[in-house]
């Protein structure tokens, strides 16, 4: 039966600036990827992602160039033999779970989780600002429950006691973006530890983080742009103790499950993050989240607007995606 590949760019406005330790934007730029086979189609969002050496171009050249093999019929396993971690593998992916799913009207839901999925609380993140306007920001959502704060960089010992003193009932993860430095590792980790944080996020760059192993740990560290897949993790055992799964870097949902899987074996913590996206990019890792020690699925809420139909957010809760989104 012939299969149908479109893949388009969007940009979708971000509600004021959202600013890291590696600079700010205020807008999304997502590809959302659709495959249409025997009347019904699939649909996959991914976020490029410049860390990674990604542009809106490259990820769409990416996608044009297995165009053949994804219109000739390509399964899920396949692609990721014939693909590269990355975005562009994640939303032809994600968009394969969809069509399936919905070819065959059963859920995804079914595959991917070991029971009937359910409302979960996310973290909210805070963008990197001054210790006052991040104490500001914290103070106006304090009343969450998990907030995730982006520092990573000189004053971070002020922003952290700003934020603790702003939301002093939520729980914090700290997010470096691999702002910090083996020389001022210890003294923030001992700050996070006296501010009852939660979780500290890839503090020291990926493939420079040795020093996480000669530390005493106060509070659990948490890899991010150092995981990508299951391959990456025997090299962080005893650096983390916690590992950040996100679709864009492990490249679709396909992958996502095996690191999960691979994670826990290894006596990982799991934390389920995203890029900056729509709902669409959100649907999958939400199941994928269901059993997960840290959620953080805000992307649409950092959003001026969502695509439609969407994720549906109460404050910090997420439900489960409806098939008219995807799954």
């Amino acid at each position: 039966m012939t299969r149908v590949l479109s893949a388009i760019a969007e940009r979708y406005p971000i509600r004021g600036t959202f600013t890291i330790s590696r600079g700010s934007k205020t807008e999304a730029e997502v590809i959302c990827c659709t495959l249409t086979q025997g009347g019904v189609s699939g649909r996959g969002e991914c976020v490029p992602y410049r860390r990674y050496d990604e542009t809106t171009e490259s990820v769409l050249a990416q996608i044009e160039s297995v165009r053949p093999l994804v219109e000739a019929g390509i399964s899920r396993r396949a692609l990721v033999d014939a693909m590269p971690a990355g975005a562009a593998r994640n939303a032809l992916d994600c968009a394969l779970w969809d069509l399936e799913a919905k070819l065959s009207d059963t859920r995804a839901a079914a595959k991917i989780c070991a029971r009937a999925p359910t409302v979960m609380v996310t973290a909210f993140t805070l963008s990197l600002g001054t210790p006052e306007a991040m104490a500001a920001e914290a103070r106006a959502n304090a009343q969450r429950p998990l907030l995730k704060v982006k520092i990573g960089g000189d004053g971070d010992s002020e922003r952290i006691r700003a934020v603790r003193a702003a939301a002093p009932e939520s729980r914090i993860i700290l997010d470096a973006n691999e702002g910090w430095t083996p020389e001022n590792l210890a003294e923030n980790m001992d700050i996070a530890h006296d501010c009852s944080v939660a979780l500290i996020e890839q503090p020291l760059p990926a493939g420079r983080d040795e020093a996480l192993r000669d530390i005493q740990r106060s509070v659990p560290v948490c890899a991010d742009e150092s995981v990508h897949t299951a391959d990456d993790l025997p090299r962080l055992v005893g650096l983390y103790d916690a590992v950040n799964i996100k679709l864009d870097k492990a490249g679709g949902l396909t992958e996502a499950i095996r690191l999960r899987d691979a994670a826990r074996r290894h006596g990982f913590q799991v934390m389920v993050g995203c890029m900056v996206g729509t709902s669409l990019a959100m649907a999958p890792a939400v199941l994928l989240a269901q059993d997960a020690e840290f959620v953080d699925l805000d992307g649409p809420l950092l959003l001026a607007r969502d695509r439609e139909p969407a994720l549906r957010y109460e404050g910090s809760l997420v439900w489960p995606p409806e098939a008219e989104l995807w799954g």
